[in-house]
């Protein structure tokens, strides 16, 4: 038996809503995309870091090779796999807030109040590159300045320190801007 879900639009599909919606790449948005779905399916009420965390893991592999080896992406993703039977369990009647932000209660499927701020500055990190739209990259850099974040909680059940991949992060973005004020009009040197 199948359950239909209300088709309702994405936030990559409306460019007026404050999660970034036009500013996303193909790709990151497809991530929004699955892990509006995977929240649904597990019977959660937002979208929260964790799953863009999972979804980022499954499809990125630039996300992928900036979180380290395989045997590290296999422990993260045993991690989120566990949230439905798991410690996650207590996460399912609750909304992901920083308390920097006034909580919403929205409706399910909807962005957490994180996941959300996440978003955006995903995209604010994509326009100080002086690029378009954000990537998977970014996104991660995002999740991870948040020490609230229940993606930066996976990340430190697995091992990782989110500060030390946040600093990692800001270095390897600064470098970019770098190269692309100094190496712009070159042969990419």
């Amino acid at each position: 038996m199948q359950f239909r879900v209300p088709r309702r639009p994405f936030p990559e599909e409306d460019a007026s809503r404050p999660d970034g919606g036009a500013r996303l790449s193909a790709e990151l948005a497809a991530v929004v995309a699955c892990a509006r779905r995977r929240a649904v399916r597990d019977g959660d009420r937002q979208i929260d870091t964790a799953h863009l965390l999972h979804t980022l893991l499954e499809s990125d592999p630039e996300v992928r090779a900036v979180l380290g080896g395989a045997p590290r992406i296999a422990r993260l993703l045993g991690y989120l796999v566990q949230r439905s039977i798991g410690y996650g369990l207590r996460w399912q009647s609750t909304v992901e807030d920083s308390g920097a932000l006034p909580k919403v209660t929205g409706t399910v499927g909807d962005l957490s109040p994180v996941a959300s701020a996440a978003l955006e500055h995903a995209c604010e990190r994509a326009a100080r590159r002086g690029e378009d739209r954000a990537r998977g990259v970014d996104l991660l850099a995002a999740l991870v300045a948040t020490p609230q974040a229940r993606a930066v909680e996976v990340l430190g059940r697995a091992g990782v320190d989110a500060r030390e991949l946040a600093g990692r992060l800001d270095n390897d973005s600064q470098g970019r801007l770098e190269g692309h004020a100094v190496g712009s009009g070159g042969d990419g040197c």
